[in-house]
């Protein structure tokens, strides 16, 4: 499950996921015409889709345990065979931090030119960041967050809060005159930063809306089995609301068949991270569920896009610095039925 840095939600440079889900954050920012003969040797160099430079790219990503983030390793594999100057050594992925640790400490030694890892625990995998980075090898920091900037060259990742405050502003909008409406949220692990982000990321949009109260929250753990489990809780304890704001879409699908078991269907639901069993039926328009907020794993592809022009030592097309950003925050855009036929190719299962 995603999680991210503590201060990404309002640092970075936000890029619009509608670039993600056609593939074009980096690869449409590096994408260049080549410069004209005669032109400024100030020109900035950028990264295109010609083949340059050769680099070769370590990837430490996660254990595929979840939909997110198998999704996670799928983009960054498929985006590596898109480049005939990169190649790809990938780890088998891990959960386990001391595991990982090893697969990093491994492509070190393998003196690849640059790591793209997304740490199972980013804290406990800051030191094998520093030593990468201290053996000359930049580290692109996908999603979760290392304890220290010294241990990556850039970070990139998607947006918490964000999507805790775009569900809430979605939900609030389509309830607007609605009088004493009621909300309960279905929340991931409490443990987890993340969803202590969505969740003030929702209640902030919330106060914007003297209409609305939430009446209910109960956290569940981001499994199907889990979300089943505490959505037949919440609906026995709630007989009556108007809307369901659900922070992951893979738990969501034991929701929506608590929701179908109860014979509910006297609210909308708002789900979270971009499923395809989501916005397949959200295009169905046959349930309650009527919208997801994006954390796209395709910014795994756009990690690979970063390190092959960090490799290159170039930057990124419509920007003026010379070197690719420090930090890059994914924006959590909203899909419902009249943009799903845009996103429907960034699902992951």
């Amino acid at each position: 499950m995603p999680e991210s840095s503590p201060f990404a939600s309002r640092r970075g440079l936000l890029f619009g996921a509608a670039a993600l889900s056609t593939g074009a954050l980096i690869t449409g920012c590096t994408s260049n015409e080549p410069k004209d003969e005669g032109s400024d040797d100030k020109d900035q160099p950028v990264a295109d889709d010609k083949p340059g430079k050769e680099v070769t790219i370590g990837f430490a990503g996660p254990q595929a345990d979840h939909g997110w983030l198998n999704a996670i390793n799928d983009n960054a594999k498929e985006r590596a065979k898109k480049y005939s100057d990169v190649t790809l050594e990938a780890t088998e992925g891990s959960n386990d931090t001391a595991a990982q640790i090893g697969q990093v400490e491994t492509l070190i030694n393998k003196k690849v030119d640059v790591l793209v890892i997304l740490p199972a625990d980013g804290k406990a995998l800051t030191q094998v960041g520093l030593k990468a980075m201290k053996a000359g090898i930049p580290v692109i920091n996908l999603d979760r967050v290392f304890a220290s900037p010294q241990a990556y060259r850039c970070w990139i990742g998607g947006d918490n809060y964000g999507m805790g405050l775009n569900a809430g502003h979605y939900i609030g909008e389509k309830l607007k005159g609605k009088k004493n409406a009621k909300v309960v949220e279905l929340a991931g692990l409490d443990n987890l930063e993340l969803t202590k982000q969505r969740s003030k990321g929702f209640d902030d949009a919330l106060k914007n809306y003297s209409n609305i109260e939430k009446v209910a929250r109960q956290a569940a753990e981001f499994t199907v089995e889990s979300g089943q489990q505490k959505m037949s809780q919440l609906l026995q304890a709630q007989k009556n609301f108007d809307a369901l704001w659900n922070h992951d879409d893979d738990q969501g699908v034991g929701a929506l068949r608590a929701i179908k078991q109860a014979g509910r269907d006297d609210f909308l639901m708002v789900g979270g991270a971009g499923a395809l069993s989501a916005m397949q039926a959200i295009e169905s328009d046959d349930s309650v569920l009527k919208a997801t907020v994006l954390y796209p794993p395709t910014m795994a592809a756009s990690a690979i896009d970063l390190a092959r022009a960090l490799g290159q030592g170039k930057g990124i097309s419509g920007m003026a610095e010379f070197e690719i950003p420090a930090f890059i925050t994914l924006y959590s855009a909203v899909v419902d039925k009249e943009n799903v036929g845009k996103y429907m190719s960034t699902g992951f299962k």
